[in-house]
């Protein structure tokens, strides 16, 4: 038994919260796109959407279980029981100690980092992929990579008294992962590598124009993803406090030193700095932060998303060298991204501005810390590729992933959906209205 009680501001914040990190897989759908071609847009965005009915049914289920339950007393994965949420209702959220929010509330946040984190992953294979064999991908990837991935991240464990139970592997190992560097973006970026390999290069790469359809699309994309992060990493708090802050403050300025540093290496580089560059460098900056917002100060948050801007824009170019049609750079900007944020926290942690967090090497700390991040990085960045680059191979084996040839000529959106994003010709009814 505990005596701490529900807390109605704490509550309210992660409702908001919620709600906020829920707005971020309807703007990715923008981001995404606006970025591809006027035929693919429908069913890019359509990726996205069905991810948000797939993943939400499947957490209901057994995914919030499998991710956080702690009476398997598992490293690796959660509950297998399928009881569901239903018994929970009056139950106060316990992950490595209580807090006094409702574990339904808990559970519906961690629901929309379920969601957005597939979604992430259909930006690499855009413009070819059968929209059936995603959804099925969508539904075993989370069961198999995504939700024991967030036990190994996320799970703190049942804490009774000085006792703490089914604690994840990497948490119980002391990687700091505050809202997702690992269990999300380097999840996403290594699945998405082993996917563009799967399905390979689109008709016509490097030799057809295959720019953006809508810039003020993935402009608008970008700005509702920025506005939703800071649910996804102040939210992460599970509380309206002062970390809550430092993670807000440290999420704003990490973005736009990420803008800034994307922008300065396009300038150098093509002598023009871009609207796409500007969102690149932003959304670069925001998976960067995601692992260290709330244990580093404001300073090094403005370094670490500086960087970010400048090695996943570096990192996007490489793309052509290696010959990797990674369609809208989710290789780039979440794997490259999120492996420089979480190495960061193992050289600007500080204790400082979190008591609990941990002092990294520019701290004086030594490479403790900077060993178990990288133990992370390595262990999902391995888990997530080679258990998608197998479920990939099967999907496309037996019922296909990709479209045919000339279904993706005619384009996705007619092959896959029978309608298309805008209307080109004029009403064959007559008249204005």
């Amino acid at each position: 038994m505990t005596d701490i009680a529900l807390n109605s501001g704490d509550t309210a914040w992660m409702l908001a919260s919620t709600a906020l990190v829920l707005l971020m897989t309807p703007g990715l759908a923008f981001f995404y796109g606006g970025m591809v071609r006027t035929k693919s847009a429908l069913n890019m965005m359509l990726m996205s959407f069905i991810t948000i009915g797939i993943v939400s049914t499947l957490w209901v289920i057994y995914g919030f279980e499998l991710a956080f339950g702690y009476k398997a007393d598992s490293p690796w994965y959660g509950n297998l029981s399928l009881s569901g949420l239903g018994g929970m209702v009056n139950d106060l959220t316990n992950n490595g100690g209580v807090y006094p929010i409702p574990v339904l509330v808990f559970a519906a946040f961690q629901l929309m980092f379920a969601i957005i984190t597939p979604a992430l992953i259909s930006g690499a294979i855009a413009d070819r992929t059968k929209f059936t064999a995603w959804a099925v991908f969508v539904a075993i990837w989370s069961t198999i990579v995504y939700f024991p991935v967030a036990h190994w991240v996320f799970a703190f464990g049942n804490k009774v008294g000085d006792t703490v139970t089914g604690a994840g592997f990497l948490a119980s190992q002391g990687v700091q992962d505050f809202a997702g560097g690992t269990a999300v973006h380097i999840n996403a970026g290594a699945a998405a590598l082993a996917l563009a390999i799967i399905l390979g290069k689109r008709v016509g790469w490097r030799k057809e124009s295959m720019r953006p359809h809508s810039l003020p699309l993935v402009l608008l994309g970008s700005g509702l993803l920025w506005f939703g992060w800071f649910g996804f990493n102040a939210g992460s708090a599970l509380a309206a406090n002062g970390i809550a802050g430092l993670a807000l403050l440290n999420t704003q300025v990490a973005t736009a030193g990420g803008l800034v540093g994307w922008l300065l290496i396009e300038k150098i580089r093509n002598g023009h700095a871009t609207s796409l560059g500007a969102a690149s460098g932003a959304v670069a900056g925001l998976v960067a932060i995601t692992p260290a917002c709330a244990f580093v100060a404001p300073w090094a948050a403005v370094v670490i998303g500086l960087f970010a801007g400048i090695f996943c824009a570096l990192a996007v170019g490489l793309k052509y060298k290696f010959g990797l049609d990674d369609s809208l750079d989710v290789v780039g900007v979440h794997l490259v991204g999120g492996i420089w944020g979480s190495l960061a926290v193992g050289l600007f942690g500080t204790q400082v501005v979190n008591s609990v967090g941990v002092d990294g090497l520019f701290y004086g700390g030594g490479t403790e810390l900077l060993t178990k991040q990288a133990l992370g990085v390595g262990m999902v960045a391995l888990y997530s590729f080679l258990v998608t680059l197998v479920l990939g191979f099967i999907i496309e084996k037996t019922i296909g992933f990709r479209v045919s040839k000339d279904a993706e000529v005619e384009g996705v959106d007619l092959s896959e959906h029978a309608e298309t994003a805008y209307e080109m010709s004029s009403s064959s009814r007559g008249g204005l209205f």
